[in-house]
């Protein structure tokens, strides 16, 4: 009779492989249907291609300005990413290391504010910039993003910093060191973790994202990769088989990003949960 820590055992790692199965097919019917024809993916979406042509990715880079779309994606994610590391790093920090009683009411109000949905604010934000002529711009929907993005880093990397000792930067200080000298060379190169893992957080977020975009995003040149598989939508049909190959683009550069810094991502939010 097998042991019941054995069965236990396999009977965890089954659930786990159906589980992967079930998140996996998903995005398995993507790739498939991306190699059909719009015809075919109609009569039976989950049948086996005919045959494997890249046609669609071909006619999806071209028909959706591929490049385009990738450096407005591009540009927008590094900068917005960037922005809400250093902001919420030199935040998280502020409300650490200066204990001011209006550092207390600030950090619990975006604490709040994360519970706020974005649904719920959309239209009076874009009714409000829509009013002072500042839609349609890359800079703005950064601006946005930092608005949204600051205080989940802050509450991260708060948590993480009250863990770093602060006799290193005692040390500095009596060295002659001033403290925004001290956060860049002392504090911030031992946040890796938490930098990491909150970039990769965001990237997924941002270079995905497809409502802010499309609400503040108007003309086609600005468009970002989710927002230019309008290209394939008409009145009344949809180009399937194009659309699935531009899916299919539009997640390899953030999933190749994910697979190489997920040992970052695990050991971050280890690291932040334990400190």
């Amino acid at each position: 009779m097998m042991p019941a820590r054995r069965f236990s055992a396999i009977l965890k790692n089954t659930l786990m492989y159906v589980g992967l199965i079930i998140f996996l097919l998903p995005f398995l019917l993507v790739i498939l249907n991306s190699f059909k024809t719009t015809q075919h993916f109609i009569e039976n979406p989950i049948a086996w291609p005919k045959n494997f042509s890249f046609s669609n990715y071909i006619d999806a880079f071209q028909k959706m300005n591929f490049m385009q779309g990738f450096i407005n994606s591009l540009v927008i994610t590094v900068f917005g990413v960037l922005l809400i590391i250093l902001f919420s790093a030199m935040t998280g920090y502020l409300f650490v290391r200066f204990k001011w009683k209006v550092n207390k009411v600030l950090f619990f109000m975006m604490l709040a504010a994360m519970t706020v949905p974005f649904q719920v604010i959309m239209i009076p934000l874009v009714m409000l910039y829509g009013n002072l002529g500042l839609l349609d711009s890359k800079t703005v929907l950064i601006f946005m993003y930092m608005g949204f993005g600051i205080p989940l880093g802050v509450f991260m990397f708060h948590g993480f910093i009250k863990g770093i000792s602060y006799e290193l930067e005692e040390s500095s200080f009596i060295d002659g060191c001033t403290r925004p000298r001290t956060f860049f060379q002392i504090v911030l190169p031992l946040l890796k973790p938490i930098i990491v893992t909150l970039a990769v957080l965001d990237v997924l977020w941002i270079w995905n994202d497809y409502l802010l975009p499309s609400l503040v995003l108007l003309s086609p040149g600005n468009r970002t990769l989710p927002l230019s598989t309008y290209a394939f939508f008409s009145t009344y049909t949809v180009d399937y088989g194009p659309l699935m190959a531009a899916l299919v683009m539009t997640i390899i550069p953030v999933l190749i990003l994910y697979i190489i810094l997920q040992d970052h991502v695990i050991k971050g939010i280890t690291e932040g949960a334990i400190k």
